[in-house]
């Protein structure tokens, strides 16, 4: 008998007390077992390593130091990382139901799949079962990626393998190193990608691409910047990336609708 895939998640955070806690206890709710939880902390300020410290498992990292920002983190993140598997689970955001890293294991069943990933729904702060935009992903295609199209990063894992090959985040994005990582990963013929129809992760608005106007500017100059450097034309896929979003508030009310019926 095979032994059962195991996933290490990893989680950056930085004075993140107010939520770490219902990250880690999200995870630990998970039906899969063989599961390794990284936490890496920029040096907090507030009690986040403390909290951290009383949530996870005696088999899970947690590493506390300054660090050069969000991507930085997640690069220690991978160079810890013991499980076949790597995902990444923000501080503020949960996993959508206890059975989500069960059927992304069961996806890697497939041994020529290098990825999978999913939808995901940004929710209120303060209510996570108020539903502002659910994104629907949205199976892959190598076109898409030239209209700006990409899976919600929070969803996505990937063999380690294919990170020790293909190289983690790049330091001189501070937003959008997510999408440049994407990018590079799903052009690679490296990675056969599935698409599980389904939301794995709520995600809490006010994040550092979504919580402003101004974070929103930043954001898309730095995705003008990922796609020209990704060999990939910004004046045509930037504006369908923005507008693409649009769809997502709609897809939202439809099953809030539904919900209601």
């Amino acid at each position: 008998m095979s032994k059962p895939l195991k996933i290490s998640v990893i989680t950056a955070c930085f004075n993140s007390q107010a939520t770490i806690g219902q990250a880690i206890a999200s995870l630990k709710q998970q039906s899969w077992s063989q599961v390794e939880h990284v936490v890496i902390d920029g040096a907090s300020k507030d009690d986040t390593v403390a909290v951290a410290r009383k949530t996870l498992g005696m088999g899970d990292v947690l590493i506390s130091e300054a660090d050069r920002g969000i991507y930085d983190a997640l690069n220690k993140g991978i160079d810890q990382a013991s499980g076949e598997v790597l995902g990444f689970l923000h501080s503020d955001d949960l996993y959508a139901h206890d059975e989500v890293l069960a059927k992304v294991a069961a996806c890697f069943d497939d041994p020529a799949v290098g990825a999978v990933y999913g939808d995901l729904q940004y929710v209120d702060a303060l209510d996570t079962d108020r539903v502002i935009r659910h994104w629907v992903s949205g199976a892959f295609s190598q076109n898409k990626l030239k209209r700006g199209w990409m899976p919600p990063h929070p969803t996505f894992f990937m063999r380690r393998e294919l990170y020790r090959e293909l190289g983690g985040f790049d330091l001189r994005y501070r937003i959008a190193g997510d999408y440049d990582a994407l990018l590079r990963y799903l052009a690679s013929e490296k990675v056969m990608a599935a698409y599980l129809p389904e939301v794995l992760v709520k995600m809490r608005v006010g994040g550092a691409s979504n919580g402003s106007l101004i974070q929103i500017v930043h954001k898309s100059k730095e995705d003008f910047t990922v796609m020209r450097n990704n060999g990939v034309n910004p004046l045509v896929a930037l504006p369908f990336k923005n507008l693409s979003k649009l769809p997502q508030f709609l897809a939202r009310g439809k099953s809030k609708a539904k919900e209601i019926k």
